[in-house]
């Protein structure tokens, strides 16, 4: 019998991998970004399906955690959209608020932490600069091809040189 401490863990991203952000992404295309109303539409996000079926599959062996480049202050909503969606339970890890580093450094960071005790079985991540250094580090990588369109190049240069999701 295995127990919640000792399964290994399955590690997803929200944006681009179980939400699709796609049309909140038009908020990032301007200048300046309005960080602000793209984080308060995120609740209105539709499901990934693909994602959503990996998660719920992966959550019979594992202890699922969410891992989001999305600041703390989004928790409660967040949570709110996980349980409206029925993904199973877990820990997520978000980007405090004035953490403004690229996304493959912070996931990364957080990835090493958790892998330190336990197995992670995979990350599951649409971000090619996270998935590329989650396995520079030895970390089995799923990536979010089905959520590639929802995460456009705005939201991909906002991760990287502006370290807000």
């Amino acid at each position: 019998m295995t127990t919640r401490d000792s399964r290994p863990l399955a590690v997803f991203d929200l944006d681009g991998t179980l939400a699709d952000a796609g049309h909140r992404q038009h908020l990032l295309r301007r200048a300046p970004r309005d960080w602000d109303a793209f984080f308060a539409a995120a609740p209105d996000d539709p499901p990934l399906d693909e994602g959503v079926r990996l998660c719920r599959e992966a959550a019979g062996e594992c202890e699922i955690v969410y891992l989001t480049g999305r600041p703390e202050r989004c928790r409660r909503d967040t949570v709110a959209w996980l349980a409206a969606r029925e993904l199973p339970e877990g820990r997520i890890f978000m980007r405090r608020d004035d953490d403004r580093r690229p996304a493959r450094r912070t996931k990364l960071e957080i990835l090493r932490r958790l892998g330190a005790g336990r197995e992670i079985r995979m990350l599951v991540d649409d971000d090619e600069l996270v998935c590329l250094d989650a396995e520079r580090a030895g970390f089995r990588v799923v990536r979010a091809v089905w959520g590639v369109e929802s995460t456009g190049a705005a939201m991909r240069d906002a991760q990287e040189r502006e370290g807000r999701t």
